[in-house]
């Protein structure tokens, strides 16, 4: 039969209940035709038997569904972040242990600079790994008294700018705006917290927005990552959608040789909320078989490690004021009926219980007036739900992509700082999404930590902070539901299960091609499995090279 090709390998994972392990998969055009054992595939007698990866594994190509082509802007720019990063092309950045070492990499950076007027751009920082202080516009004032310096911190929920950033963005001392953080003399610190404030000091700092615009090289970028980690499939959830954006996006994605599925998520602030309504109305006829619309993405809160997320009382652990609201609470339930009226898939960034309850409770109003089935709006990071919450989504058909990076990048902070022992137990509460039975899915939330989803699904299984302390043993799940959540679970909440997320009869044909089977090894090594290739609809894309 001809454009057929069967792929041998030493096991195939299909995530399928029907046939959940295989040798061979044979691929027509872009889908999946069969698959199962030698016999179950040699009806397909005149097909290209494909032995490459006889010592692989094969699973479902991992889909990622909370991440941000963003991760392929930002590194134009130097990376400041605790922990080791590696980037698009193989360097490996090393971790930052204290503020002055982020100010040496800086100043190291400033000086080669050839251009006088352009800023000092950085991301990846977080002050809460260091004690003793936050970050000074003095510190950022050693780097340049004269550029521009902004850094954005790893939750991208927060910036800190030197004193030129401050004084052209109008912030001044006496400034009553919520979000700017001052010292205990009551002088600004150069903190800026808050989408509104990070927009003024983005325009202060002169071609930071534009600059790191999502262009060709970005999104190729970020195709790059994602395909060194086995991801076929990733959404970009929270973009403005704008015509120049599409128009890169459609034709990334366009190129044969693009390893990746894109799914953007409409941002509602981006627009007023007729506009943004309309604009989703306009995009929907543009998806084809690589590039997806129909999300919208709501952004309730902030994050818990910035503590600008809202946390129920006793709200924060070390008596930190709770955090801001980024949509107005009162606001909240008319935004998600205009929307939920206008037939967006909604999903909703919730990092505190606060903000979570908050949505909840619109989604269940909105169903009550106006009942739709399968939804499938999902809160996003969702990390400090309670069991009762979980019962509630359950109820209301909804479902959760958790963070699972969290419990290792900020594990230990949320145990002594943020939440305290009692509720870090339940940060991320996988297990307790599973045994409520709300559709799960995790993830990593690039460019905020790396993209690697058998790191994500170790996380899950595991549960270990960066020191090694387990938190909530009892939330911990399976390998195969972590792989589940990864997969399919992700597929679902992105209603893209009838075309990836398992291996089965007319599916696109996208794997990640393993080195070792992660239902087999130990779970404290799944993080460790090698990813040699992915293949995107029948194309085979080598993660070297």
């Amino acid at each position: 039969m001809p454009d057929t090709r069967v792929f041998v390998a030493r096991r195939i994972v299909t995530m399928n209940p029907s046939l959940p392990l295989a040798t061979h998969v044979a691929v027509r055009g872009t889908r999946i035709i069969g698959y199962g054992d030698a016999d179950a595939v040699s009806c397909f007698a005149d097909a290209e038997i494909d032995r490459r990866f006889a010592d692989k594994v094969i699973v479902p190509g991992f889909v990622e569904g909370h991440c941000h082509l963003f991760e392929g802007a930002l590194w134009r720019d130097p990376y400041l972040g605790f922990f080791d990063r590696r980037g698009p092309d193989g360097r490996l950045w090393p971790g930052l242990k204290s503020i002055a070492a982020v100010v040496e990499r800086l100043q190291q950076y400033e000086r080669e600079l050839d251009d006088p007027d352009r800023p000092v751009i950085a991301w990846g920082f977080d002050p809460i790994y260091f004690t003793g202080r936050r970050m000074h516009c003095g510190d950022l004032d050693c780097v340049s008294q004269r550029r521009p310096v902004l850094i954005l911190h790893a939750s991208g929920h927060i910036m800190n700018g030197n004193s030129v950033v401050l004084a052209r963005a109008g912030f001044s001392d006496d400034a009553q705006l919520d979000g700017l953080v001052r010292d205990a003399s009551g002088r600004l610190t150069g903190e800026l917290q808050g989408p509104l404030l990070m927009q003024r000091a983005a325009r202060a700092a002169g071609g930071f927005l534009a600059g790191r615009a999502l262009d060709a090289d970005a999104v190729r970028r970020f195709g790059a990552v994602a395909r060194r980690v086995g991801i076929t499939t990733a959404t970009d959830l929270h973009n403005d959608l704008t015509d120049d954006t599409v128009a890169v996006l459609r034709m990334i994605t366009d190129e044969p040789d693009f390893p990746l599925r894109i799914v953007p998520a409409l941002a509602s602030r981006a627009r007023p909320l007729t506009d943004g309504i309309a604009r989703l109305a306009e995009l929907r006829p543009m998806s084809g078989d690589k590039l997806r619309f129909g999300l919208v993405k709501l952004v309730v809160d902030g994050s818990i490690q910035g503590f600008t997320a809202r946390l129920r009382w006793p709200h924060y652990h070390n008596g930190a004021a709770n955090g801001l609201w980024y949509i107005a609470p009162d606001e909240l339930p008319h935004i998600v009926e205009a929307w939920h009226r206008a037939g967006a898939h909604l999903h909703m960034h919730t990092n505190g219980d606060e903000a979570t309850e908050l949505a909840v409770d619109a989604i269940e109003r909105v169903l009550a007036m106006a009942p739709r089935p399968d939804h499938r709006y999902t809160l996003q990071h969702c990390q400090m739900a309670d069991e009762a919450l979980f019962r509630r989504m359950k109820t209301l058909g909804m479902c959760v992509n958790l963070f699972a990076n969290h419990l290792y990048y900020w594990g230990d902070q949320h145990y002594e700082l943020t939440m305290g022992p009692a509720r870090a137990a339940r940060l991320d509460a996988c297990g307790t999404a599973l045994r409520v039975g709300v559709p799960l899915a995790i993830h990593c939330d690039a460019p905020v930590t790396p993209p690697g989803p058998l790191f994500t699904a170790w996380c899950a299984v595991n549960r270990r902070s960066a020191s090694g302390r387990q938190l909530g043993a009892a939330e911990c799940i399976e390998v195969g539901a972590a792989l589940h959540a990864v997969t399919l679970g992700a597929a679902y909440t992105l209603k893209l299960d009838h075309l990836v997320g398992s291996i089965d009869v007319g599916k696109f044909a996208d794997f990640a091609v393993l080195d070792e089977d992660p239902l087999a090894v130990a779970s404290a090594s799944l993080k460790d499995i090698g990813v040699s290739a992915t293949v995107l609809g029948g194309i085979i894309h080598p993660c070297e090279g």
